[in-house]
């Protein structure tokens, strides 16, 4: 079913124009910076080191600045994700992508997992938004379920599906099971995978509030030519 209520311009808002490569140099993130001004996204999500970079570039725009943390693999210590979050807020970051520990996440250890969001939470406190990722392709339902409702406790503000860097990608039954696990206060991120228009649409459809994509010029471009909008 089409949402009337979209069009190019408001699907570039719910876009976090993505460049997290480990081989991105000052070029490319600069590019992405310039086309996250011109198409209007939401923001540039970044690794940490490029957060101080992005701010000189877009500091006379209204993009903002997600970057990630403990990423890609989430195992990193709870003290040194705090410490990387805060420091990529007092560089310029408005919101974190944090990564939770999926070990203990699948070993049932609920109490770590919502102490590690918890710390990160609490870093930035009241000066930025805080994504978890859940990393779904490694979990089942009811982990996916359970990560979800771990995070709105310790005080996320988002949940988000993927790294990209993982197994699978954002998928939109997942955004289904994310989007029913949480209160509407929580927002639900779309990540990994999200490439063509058609497959935004549906991932705003179940539920999802941001999409975070490499692929968003493309998305935006393509949207004139979706079947049903």
């Amino acid at each position: 079913m089409g949402n009337t209520a979209i069009n190019p311009a408001s699907l570039s808002v719910y876009i976090d124009h993505t460049l997290l490569k480990p081989d991105a140099q000052s070029s490319a993130i600069a590019r992405l910076c310039e086309e996250a001004m011109e198409y209007g996204f939401y923001s540039v999500c970044v690794n940490s080191q490029w957060v101080a970079f992005c701010q000189a570039k877009l500091e006379a725009s209204r993009v903002k600045i997600s970057a990630v943390c403990g990423f890609p693999l989430g195992a990193m210590h709870a003290q040194v994700k705090s410490f990387e979050a805060a420091h990529a807020l007092d560089q310029g970051a408005a919101e974190i992508d944090m990564v939770l520990p999926i070990g203990l996440l699948l070993e049932a250890n609920y109490e770590a997992v919502a102490a590690d969001i918890r710390q990160v939470v609490h870093a930035v406190e009241n000066r930025a938004i805080v994504k978890v990722i859940l990393e779904t392709g490694f979990l089942n339902d009811e982990q996916k379920r359970i990560g979800c409702q771990l995070a709105e406790q310790a005080g996320a503000h988002f949940v988000k599906t993927s790294t990209g860097f993982g197994p699978g990608g954002a998928a939109v039954e997942d955004i289904r099971i994310i989007r029913a696990a949480v209160s509407a206060s929580i927002g639900v991120k779309a990540s990994g995978g999200i490439r063509d228009a058609a497959t935004a649409l549906q991932m705003i459809e179940a539920g999802a509030n941001r999409l975070g994509t490499s692929s968003g010029i493309a998305i935006v471009n393509g949207f004139s030519g979706t079947a049903g909008y």
